[in-house]
């Protein structure tokens, strides 16, 4: 029997025998594998799928283009719903706690009937985060405009959180030089170094406050810097992983072509 020949007998075995295989996805798999490959044989090209990869049959430059595109949509998302009023503050995933060495006064500061002050330091540093947060845009915009072809490319093919955890890698330390005077500024105005003055002040007679006033309101940058940052990552990479997985994300033309759908 000629290799041909073999190749045929092979596929109407497979149609013949399709009643009997389950329905759905396993007939199919099987069909489209005896198809191909009796292409194979008659010197035709496999098709187009049979090379794998997100955004094989795309340029370099259109699967860069709608990579940015996708991290765009997604940055200008995230800062959005975390830079407005109770955007970190309300929502417990993101929620910005006291820095530990100021948890510890809580119980202290409640027990002296003062409880309030700690909740409202805690409640000013979620602002603080909340009022930073939008100038991180830019920040994330300009990061996508200087990613390189070849990123765009092994970012595409990684995992549901391969842009972000990318951006997470090499950014950070930017993000973190460029956003620092947005929330010194914010914790500022938001007040909550008064108010991490009067719970020191409230609380000087407790254990421990010393060291904790020795560390000064310096320390409340660090903490919504990081804690605020960590928000952004989270929802970002949880935006990124939709975009890829739910074709309704696909807003535009460029990341129909790029992700399908």
């Amino acid at each position: 029997m000629t290799m041909l020949r073999f190749a045929v007998a092979c596929a109407a075995t497979m149609l013949l025998a399709a009643p009997a295989l389950a329905q759905g996805g396993l007939m199919d798999l099987g069909k489209g594998a005896m198809m191909e490959q009796v292409q194979r044989r008659l010197g035709g090209e496999a098709p187009p799928a049979a090379s794998g990869g997100l955004g094989s049959s795309l340029s370099t430059g259109e699967i860069g283009s709608g990579l940015k595109e996708a991290l765009r949509l997604a940055a200008d998302k995230v800062t959005g719903q975390l830079g407005r009023p109770d955007g970190f503050n309300a929502d417990p995933k993101v929620h910005i706690p006291l820095p530990d060495k100021l948890e510890t006064l809580r119980k202290g500061l409640a027990l002296a009937g003062q409880s309030g002050l700690v909740d409202d330091l805690e409640l000013r540093l979620n602002r603080a985060a909340e009022a930073a947060t939008p100038q991180a845009k830019q920040i994330f915009f300009d990061a996508v405009s200087k990613m390189t072809l070849d990123d765009a490319r092994a970012i595409l093919n990684g995992p549901s959180d391969a842009a972000t955890q990318y951006f997470k890698r090499t950014m950070t330390p930017d993000l973190k030089t460029a956003m620092r005077p947005v929330v010194d500024q914010t914790v500022s105005q938001s007040g909550a170094v008064q108010s991490y003055q009067g719970v020191v002040g409230a609380a000087k007679g407790l254990p421990m406050v010393g060291n904790i006033a020795q560390s000064g309101p310096g320390m409340l940058t660090d903490h919504v810097l990081e804690r605020a940052l960590g928000g952004i990552f989270s929802y970002l990479g949880q935006e990124e992983a939709d975009i890829r997985a739910n074709p309704a994300k696909r807003s535009t033309d460029l990341l129909k072509k790029v992700f399908g759908g």
